[in-house]
């Protein structure tokens, strides 16, 4: 019997992990990138250690680039105030670029393929088939994953009602020499916007940040509003006038949305944030991205494999799955948010770090998992 094969579209974390996992089970699987490897992503580039033991069962953890780990976490306010508290769990800091690259190894060295500077135009489902469309030609795929990410054409094509939605956040991303503490990822507030600190590879640090799109609009550039707006936090006025600026022009995404979205919409599985973003203020984007690779996997290889196993029942399987693992933490991440980005809420989440830490470490770990 041929084996069933997979199209997975977006070679982001998701994607590629999926890729290995199922090249590991000897799923043919072809990943559509519609970039160019190496690039830089707009991401905190922090890691939950949740994912190690996956990611070491994959042989695909990042140990190679040195990952800096984290065991404390810094918030401060608009106005500077300062808490700190360990991180139960802890994490690490690698670039999407050095990491996705990677990945993109470990996923051809096991037999995947993995197609960069390749757009998909076009998605069909038709006679228990996809039909997976670029520039060049059309393939046939028994199952299609979605890893585009937070926002795509393809979320147009296949008209998800999230896209229909208006999103007012601006995504900004540097890459930065500095003094930043190796073990610490900082939260910095500044008005209407939060903006992450954290070490990655080779000594340097990712400064990444959320606006709303009305402060860009006001200042006209990102360095009128970034001195008028993100100085105020005296933090953040340090690193954007004190750190070697390492990219010529930064990472930018507009329209970052976190609204709620489908892990199954037209036969097409989801993954990672195309399935549902968290906010960045919570740090666990890419764990989530991780975990729903391996998740989407087992109910694919299933699907390959056993006959019985229906099409129906792979989508109903993997749904309840997904928002069993997911679902609450994404909801949980939607109302912190509400602490954050005001002079006002974020003194309050300061003093509740400071003074109330088992509300602090409650808030963490419902927006955290277990390793996996």
């Amino acid at each position: 019997m041929e084996m069933k094969n997979v199209a997975i579209i977006g070679g982001g974390l998701a994607g590629l992990v999926a890729a290995i996992d199922l090249a590991k089970r000897g799923v043919p699987c072809t990943v559509f990138e519609r970039k160019r490897y190496p690039f830089h992503r707009v991401c905190g580039e922090y890691i939950s250690n949740e994912v190690i033991p996956y990611l070491q069962s994959l042989d695909a953890f990042p140990e190679v680039f040195s990952p800096p780990r984290f065991t404390r976490f810094q918030l401060t306010s608009v106005n500077g105030a300062l808490a700190e508290i360990p991180l139960d769990l802890g994490g690490f800091g690698v670039s999407r670029s050095s990491f996705d690259s990677f990945l993109v190894e470990r996923a051809r060295a096991l037999g995947a393929t993995v197609l960069d500077n390749t757009e998909v135009t076009s998605l069909s489902f038709h006679d228990n088939l996809f039909a997976v469309k670029t520039l060049e030609r059309t393939h046939e795929a028994h199952i299609v994953l979605g890893s585009f990410g937070k926002r795509s054409r393809l979320d147009v094509t296949l008209a998800r009602p999230f896209i229909k939605k208006r999103s007012p956040y601006v995504g900004v991303k540097y890459h930065v020499r500095t003094d930043h503490p190796a073990d610490v990822i900082a939260l910095h507030n500044f008005k209407d916007g939060y903006c992450g600190i954290s070490r990655i590879e080779d000594g340097k640090t990712n400064v990444c940040y959320l606006t709303h799109r009305a402060n860009v609009k006001k200042y006209g550039h990102l360095p009128e509003m970034e001195k008028a707006v993100l100085h105020r936090n005296p933090f953040l006025k340090r690193i954007f006038t004190e750190s070697e600026f390492l990219f010529d022009k930064p990472e930018v995404i507009n329209e970052i949305t976190f609204e709620t979205k489908e892990p199954v919409y037209n036969h097409v599985l989801m993954t990672g944030d195309a399935a549902g973003m968290i906010t960045p203020l919570c740090g666990n984007g890419m764990a989530m991205a991780i975990h729903s690779a391996k998740v989407v996997s087992a109910h694919v290889h299933r699907f390959c494999t056993d006959l019985t196993y229906t099409r129906e029942q792979l989508e109903a399987d993997y749904s309840a799955q997904w928002n069993a693992l997911f679902k609450k933490r994404l909801w949980a991440g939607r109302q912190i948010q509400t602490l954050f980005g005001s002079e006002w809420a974020s003194n309050v989440a300061v003093q509740l770090a400071r003074h109330v830490k088992p509300v602090a470490h409650f808030l963490m770990k419902k927006t955290h998992g277990q390793p996996f």
